[in-house]
């Protein structure tokens, strides 16, 4: 930020769009001032529509409820994260939630497909159309129109707050979940949640030809330098990045290796329940994929 004046300098948009693919780390957003979200930018520069974040429960994390196999499909352009906003006078503030059809089929198609493509049985529809009819209404309605070009995936909505308590009280009902901007970010977190935490939860944005992969938490400025925190959810988001470059072999052989050393409990981090540090918890990794 101080060299470049900025923490998306140019170089690295020329990079991704050269590449087509990148994996970042968390980044600290101001609240109320200062630059605009990174991951925001991110994803308008590259119309990164479609955001994925799968929620699997791992052997050896605390969890509320074990077994948890979910996956937030969420839409990542629209809604009130449109960025639609303005004083009204000085003591009023109004936004704009955007809804198209175009931005909704999209999306829909995204997670129908990758139901699809990944053995999954069913998509849940998230929104609030009893109470706005025409924005969320219209995401309800074309989402269903999608889901009837899939007739092998089943397709059914829930009113957001009614998912919340039902993902709280039985997460074994549901599969994947078609989500709105604002209500997909929320239940991801909520999601993430009965898995163990965003620790252990990773993350990935699609647009038409462009990939970024990242873990779905925030950044800890706190714990810089420190060695501490762990690095599951980054090293769960590249194992998408390989899934996606067509590498599954050495996507799963990674994935194996993080069940294994969580599941042993060995040398894993202080939110895990052990006393290894970053670094060497990374390192424990690395060597049971070289003994396997």
């Amino acid at each position: 930020m101080p060299k470049h004046g900025t923490p998306l300098p140019k170089y690295v948009l020329d990079s991704v769009a050269r590449t087509k693919i990148a994996i970042k780390g968390p980044i600290t957003t101001p609240v109320g001032s200062g630059f605009r979200s990174v991951n925001v930018a991110l994803r308008k520069e590259f119309d990164l529509f479609a955001n994925l974040r799968p929620c699997l429960y791992m052997e050896g994390v605390k969890t509320p409820i074990p077994n948890v196999d979910l996956v937030v499909v969420r839409e990542n352009t629209e809604d009130l994260y449109a960025g639609v906003e303005h004083m009204v006078g000085k003591d009023a503030a109004e936004s704009i939630k955007i809804i198209t059809r175009f931005g909704t089929e999209r999306i829909a198609r995204f997670a129908f497909q990758y139901a699809s493509t990944h053995g999954r049985k069913k998509v849940t529809i998230v929104h609030k159309a009893n109470i706005m009819k025409c924005t969320d209404g219209l995401f309800l309605d074309v989402s269903r129109e999608v889901g009837k070009g899939f007739p092998n995936i089943e397709c059914e909505d829930r009113i957001v707050d009614n998912m919340c308590m039902q993902l709280v009280q039985k997460p074994e009902l549901y599969d994947v979940l078609l989500c709105p901007n604002l209500y997909g970010d929320i239940i991801s977190d909520l999601c993430a949640g009965l898995i163990g935490g965003l620790g252990v939860a990773p993350g990935a944005n699609y647009g038409k030809d462009i990939a970024i992969f990242e873990a779905i938490h925030g950044s800890a400025p706190k714990y810089k330098g420190l060695n501490k925190v762990n690095p599951t959810a980054v090293i769960l988001s590249a194992v998408l990045m390989l899934e996606h470059l067509g590498e599954a072999r050495a996507a799963e052989r990674v994935a194996k290796a993080v069940r294994q050393v969580i599941a042993e409990k060995k040398k894993v981090t202080y939110d895990l329940g052990g006393t290894a540090g970053t670094s060497q918890y990374a390192d424990e990794v690395i060597r049971v994929m070289e003994k396997a």
